[in-house]
């Protein structure tokens, strides 16, 4: 199983001190949307799918105080869709898009891949599709999936991995690739799991947003702690999550590489890693 590690999606904020921990205070920062592209037995399967085609097309659908506060750079080359082209893919390929959850920088891609199953917890696609409960005014970008896609759900039911509850299969049948609950940034927050040779890579999504915080000793810049706690949906479970995520590190860390959506660190590493 081969797996690209694809950025798609670069996010320059003010301020790198306070969102990198690094640099100076009127310097842009680096935030990445980091992918993963999956070669599995049934074709390609892509975990999170970043900004899309769309977005750039239109990019006043992701709102005017996201784009001011993020500085997107809405380069078409990054998106997910160009990316896998330039491996020599077609987008039809992709059977399926696997989610963390379905906030604005995560699902924007989901549109460029129609012939794919969009999987997703159902907490996640209750409140951001159906909207039960309602969702946090501006929360998600409705029209990323507008067009229908073919949707795949995840309940708690599951098995365990390495102490996490709930977990299943892709497809309940590809056991190298999990979907597993990481409620708090999102109600239906979820980490994929996948097995990577006789190790796990956990891509944790927005389960946390700095390497350091998953140190024995955690911290992490001014601006990302602000922004976690503003935007955190249940932040008792977050913190709960987090603290096993931190335990899985340090007790399993020579078997599970945990990195999360947009810490270019945790990116370098991994693309570094050549998994």
């Amino acid at each position: 199983m081969k797996i690209h590690h694809l950025n798609t999606g670069t996010m320059c904020p003010m301020g790198r001190r306070l969102v990198n921990g690094t640099g100076g205070l009127f310097q842009r920062a680096r935030m990445v949307c980091h992918c993963l592209l999956i070669e599995t037995r049934d074709g390609l399967a892509l975990v999170d799918t970043g900004i899309g085609v769309g977005d750039i097309a239109t990019p006043e659908r992701l709102g005017k105080r996201w784009l001011r506060q993020t500085a997107p750079k809405l380069d078409p080359a990054e998106t997910a869709v160009q990316q896998v082209k330039a491996l020599g893919y077609s987008p039809a390929d992709v059977r399926h898009v696997l989610l963390t959850h379905l906030d604005r920088d995560h699902a924007g891609g989901v549109p460029d891949f129609p012939h794919a199953a969009i999987h997703v917890h159902r907490a996640e696609y209750d409140m951001a599709v159906l909207r039960k409960p309602a969702p946090p005014e501006g929360r998600y970008v409705t029209g990323q999936w507008s067009h229908g896609p073919s949707w795949s759900f995840y309940g708690e039911a599951g098995e365990d991995w390495f102490g996490f509850k709930g977990v299943r299969a892709l497809g309940d049948r590809e056991a190298d690739i999990l979907m597993i609950p990481l409620a708090g940034h999102t109600l239906g927050h979820c980490g994929i799991a996948v097995r990577s040779g006789d190790k796990w890579l956990l891509h944790a999504g927005d389960s946390y947003f700095h390497h350091a915080q998953l140190d024995a000793s955690p911290r992490a810049p001014l601006v990302l702690r602000y922004f976690q706690r503003r935007v955190d949906m249940d932040r008792n479970a977050r913190i709960a999550n987090q603290a096993r995520l931190r335990e899985l590190k340090l007790s399993h860390g020579s078997r599970v590489t945990i990195f999360n959506s947009h810490d270019p660190v945790d990116y370098e590493t991994c693309r570094c890693g050549a998994h």
